[in-house]
């Protein structure tokens, strides 16, 4: 019984395609780790750059806020505007709260998430590449986007002035929430899940705030 166990101590048939199965195990996790790194860096980069598409879009498209083409100012008509305003459109709520109120408007939401269209309807209502009438929206840059993911507040940055047609000019300020970075290949593996990146958050003047706005 001794001698078949020091025999089978000294036996090292076999030790290479373990050695071999160590290695290649440890080669393969690190090759999917830096193909999730780098589609970690791809993810994240889309949805910043989905962010400020969607600020451009906002400064230049009809507001989700609807009611501010129709906010009066309390100063001299011709003058500098006076009365503070911060509203916040939510897409996750459908409803607008702040200092003033006003209704939702979803269609000006779809017009940021999907894009704008120069025919009817005027806004995308689902994530599909833009066509030769159309303009990009965020989820063209980010696919996973939804109005559930974005809010857009308007807020009052001296600009414009009392008695302006279509309001005051507002910093718009669009934020990004609740994305989440999906593993390709180790996810399942290693039963990882799914992280949610940081809020990103773009701020810009407001311009023409019209759906035919360039």
């Amino acid at each position: 019984m001794m001698s078949r166990l020091r025999q089978l101590g000294r036996d090292q048939s076999g030790t290479t395609t373990i050695e071999f199965t160590i290695v290649a195990l440890l080669f393969l996790l690190l090759t999917f780790g830096l193909v999730e790194f780098g589609n970690m860096f791809w993810q994240y980069n889309s949805a910043a750059k989905a962010a400020q598409l969607g600020a451009r879009l906002a400064a230049v498209s009809s507001p989700v806020w609807s009611e501010l083409a129709n906010l009066e100012d309390s100063g001299t008509p011709g003058g500098a505007w006076i009365d503070a305003y911060e509203v916040t459109c939510d897409g996750n709520s459908a409803d607008c709260d702040g200092t003033y109120t006003g209704d939702y408007d979803a269609t000006a939401m779809d017009c940021l998430v999907f894009g704008r269209s120069a025919s009817s309807p005027p806004c995308d209502t689902e994530c599909e590449p833009a066509g030769i009438d159309q303009e990009a929206g965020m989820c063209d840059r980010f696919g996973r986007i939804a109005p559930e993911n974005v809010s857009v507040t308007y807020s009052h940055t001296g600009l414009g002035f009392a008695g302006r047609p279509g309001g005051p000019v507002p910093t718009v300020t669009l934020q990004l929430v609740g994305l989440q970075f999906e593993f390709l290949a180790i996810g399942d593996l290693l039963d990882l899940q799914p992280i949610t990146m940081p809020p990103f958050t773009v701020t810009m003047t407001g311009e023409d705030l019209s759906r035919l706005a360039p």
